[in-house]
């Protein structure tokens, strides 16, 4: 059965909108939890734009599932991701200006250089994830260097403008997961999806998590966190049905 992990980035931009303490990213955390959430993601970016250091440490500390911790790949967070042991890191690209993150990862052309960053990590049995575009050669390249996972970006499906341009974008990621899968990568799915557009892979085999956050801290703005979780994680268990 394909799993839920929540993003609890949103909650931070919100507290750091005043530079204040409230809402704290760790109570939606553990309410996402409590809610059926089967782990937890915090991406802490170069900027420090949303997520502070004190919750990806007290997120280590106090998580009852599982913790993603999403980062670039810098010296500075593969020291961070070595001290604090979260169960997977997922490697991302980040630019200064972009609003949220805009694609994959560029792992073609930088299969050493990723498969050396990565091998401290392994190493200390930490799980490794590839944020990468539904491309081929991105994924043979993320197969070479040794990666546990990729997420495949659902971002440009989530963004087409009519159905005709979706439905290219859901080809091509259902292509991309078949190709994963073949290669021995377990496969992820994350960027843009909501309650609506994550029906297209009610059908979709062999999907481990869907990563999300976005929606479902909108949906909590209006129902709650505990109702927009639960709802989420009820759309997801009716795929294998």
């Amino acid at each position: 059965m394909p799993l839920l992990c929540v993003n609890v980035d949103h909650v931070a931009t919100i507290r750091q909108a005043r530079l204040g303490t409230e809402p704290d990213p760790i109570v939606a955390a553990a309410m996402c939890e409590l809610a059926g959430a089967a782990g937890i993601i915090m991406h802490l970016r170069e900027d420090r734009r949303h997520v502070q250091d004190r919750d990806v440490d007290l997120i280590a500390q106090t998580i009852q599932t599982k913790f993603n911790f999403e980062m670039a790949a810098t010296d500075e967070m593969q020291a961070f991701a070595l001290k604090i042991n979260p169960v997977t890191v997922c490697l991302v690209p980040e630019k200064r200006a972009e609003l949220t993150t805009e694609g994959g990862l560029s792992c073609a052309g930088h299969e050493d250089k990723l498969k050396k960053y990565l091998a401290p990590i392994h190493d200390a049995g930490i799980k490794s994830s590839l944020f990468i575009d539904a491309d081929p050669a991105q994924i043979k390249a993320s197969h070479e260097i040794g990666a546990d996972y990729v997420e495949i970006h659902t971002g440009h499906y989530a963004d087409a403008k009519t159905r005709s341009e979706q439905k290219l974008e859901l080809n091509r990621i259902i292509d991309g997961i078949k190709r994963s899968q073949d290669l021995g990568l377990k496969v992820n799915l994350g960027h843009g999806l909501n309650y609506t557009n994550i029906l297209d892979f009610a059908n979709v085999p062999g999907i481990c998590e869907y990563s999300i956050g976005h929606s479902i801290m909108a949906r909590a703005i209006f129902v709650g966190i505990d109702r927009a979780v639960k709802d989420m994680v009820e759309i997801i268990r009716t795929f294998v049905d």
